[in-house]
């Protein structure tokens, strides 16, 4: 086991910033995953995308980028595609999303994984919580419960994010959140 590794789903650079330092903070060496079928059009994920390579160069963090497959979320969310924001469709990617980084904390021997979803003041920790705590379950990792965006972690986001002037999107990524 990669004792103090902790796997970080990140969907962004903005969303990436207080977490990896509250990990870093806590003792962890956060190592960020990309894994974000979801974002749409491709313009857009290669925009978030290279923004995180180079905070996470900056950084010195290591960024696993895992293969993007559009038509497996696209099934995943089937179904779903009118529901409001925060509600089933939200819910089921982050499930999806949460599926893939819990497997590759697994086959990576990391003990540990967790999410950057979580610093937004736009996504319920609870659900998502619940969701990632039944996967570790299932893969006898451990998810660090934590809610970055308290403690104003939120506004410590947006000011490392202004002060590296990131880009900031302003939908969660997926083409069903653009107009919501």
């Amino acid at each position: 086991m990669n004792d103090k590794k902790v796997l970080v789903h990140a969907c962004c650079a903005v969303c990436s910033a207080h977490p990896i330092n509250v990990l870093t903070e806590m003792g962890y060496t956060p190592v960020l995953y990309f894994f974000n079928p979801n974002i749409f059009p491709p313009e857009e994920f290669d925009r978030r995308l290279n923004e995180l390579i180079k905070y996470a160069e900056k950084k010195q963090v290591e960024l696993i980028v895992e293969k993007q497959d559009a038509s497996g979320w696209y099934n995943c969310i089937a179904g779903l595609e009118n529901e409001p924001e925060r509600g089933k469709r939200c819910a089921r990617c982050f499930e999806y999303r949460l599926l893939f980084t819990a497997l590759k904390a697994f086959q990576l021997e990391y003990q540990y994984f967790t999410t950057t979803l979580t610093v937004s003041p736009h996504k319920q920790s609870k659900v998502i919580f619940d969701i990632a705590k039944e996967l570790a379950a299932k893969y006898e990792l451990t998810f660090l419960d934590i809610d970055f965006k308290k403690q104003d972690g939120f506004l410590k986001t947006m000011q490392i994010a202004k002060e590296e002037n990131f880009y900031r999107q302003n939908y969660c990524g997926c083409e069903f959140s653009i107009f919501n």
